[in-house]
C-alpha cells in the first residue's frame, strides 16, 4: 500500500511537470508566431525601442540632421564669371530681350545675367521690354532685380515710353513695380505729356492716363514749351483725355 501511494504522488509529479513545460512552450509559442523560432540571442523588439538603447546602424535619418555629403542638394547660384563671359552672357540676354524670346532670356538670367546691364544705345533687358510691352521679359527682370528708377538713352524710364506707345497692361506693371511716374527725360516730358504729345489720344491713351492720374502723375509739370498736359490735350483735341485731367 505504501508502495502504491509513493508511485502516485510520483506520477502527479510528473504529470505536474509537464504540465507546467506545455505552459512554457505554448507562452513561446504566443510570442514568436506560428513557425517562427525564438531568438535567444537577442533582445525582444520592445527592447530596442527603448529610450537610451542603441539605434541601428546605419544613415541618421533624425529631424534636424543633415545628409551625407555625396547626397547634399548642390546649390542654384551660378559660378562666378570673368568679366569678359559674364558681358557676353548680358549682351545675349538684351539680344533675346529685343526678340522677344522669353524661354532664352529665363534660361540666360538663370545663368547669371544681369538684367540692369546695357548696351552700346543704353538699352537694358527691363528697359527694352518695358518699352516695347513685352510684358513676359519685364516681369522676369522685375523678379531677378531689375532696377525700376534706371534710365534710358533719352534719360527717360521705362514707363515714359510705355506710356507714349499706350501699352495699357505694361504701364500697370511698371506703376506696380513702383517706377517714378514724374521722372522727367532730358527732353523735358514725363510720361503724361509723351502720352498726349506723340500719340493720337484714342483709348488706350486714356487708359493710360486714368492709371498715370491714379498714381499721382502730377497735372501741373509742363514740356518745354511751357505747356501743361491739359493744355496740349486741348490743343490736340483730345478732350477725353483733357476730361479726365480736369477731373483729377
Amino acid at each position: 500500500m505504501r508502495r502504491f501511494r509513493t508511485w502516485r504522488r510520483a506520477r502527479r509529479a510528473a504529470a505536474i511537470l509537464f504540465l507546467a513545460g506545455g505552459v512554457s512552450v505554448c507562452l513561446a509559442a504566443c510570442q514568436t508566431g506560428p513557425g517562427e523560432p525564438q531568438r535567444q540571442d537577442s533582445p525582444p523588439s520592445s527592447v530596442l525601442g527603448s529610450p537610451g538603447s542603441q539605434p541601428p546602424s546605419g544613415p541618421s535619418t533624425s529631424p534636424g540632421t543633415s545628409p551625407p555629403a555625396s547626397t547634399a542638394t548642390a546649390a542654384t547660384k551660378p559660378p562666378a564669371l570673368s568679366a569678359e563671359a559674364q558681358t557676353r552672357l548680358d549682351q545675349e540676354l538684351i539680344a533675346a530681350a529685343k526678340a522677344n524670346n522669353v524661354a532664352l532670356a529665363g534660361e540666360l538670367i538663370g545663368r547669371g545675367a544681369n538684367v540692369n546691364a546695357k548696351d552700346a544705345i543704353k538699352d537694358s533687358a527691363f528697359l527694352y521690354a518695358g518699352a516695347e510691352g513685352f510684358n513676359e521679359i519685364l516681369q522676369l527682370t522685375l523678379a531677378n532685380g531689375a532696377d525700376v528708377a534706371s534710365t534710358n538713352r533719352f534719360g527717360g524710364t521705362a514707363l515714359i515710353p510705355a506710356s507714349e506707345h499706350g501699352h495699357v497692361e505694361t504701364v500697370r506693371i511698371l506703376i506696380a513695380a513702383g517706377v517714378p511716374v514724374n521722372h522727367v527725360n532730358d527732353l523735358g516730358c514725363t510720361a503724361m505729356q509723351e502720352a498726349i504729345l506723340l500719340n493720337n489720344g484714342g483709348p488706350r491713351q486714356q487708359d493710360v492716363h486714368r492709371q498715370l492720374l491714379a498714381a499721382g502723375a502730377d497735372p501741373g509739370i509742363r514740356d518745354p514749351q511751357g505747356r501743361t498736359p491739359l493744355e496740349n490735350a486741348e490743343r490736340l483735341g483730345f478732350g477725353e483725355i483733357a476730361a479726365l485731367i480736369r477731373a483729377r
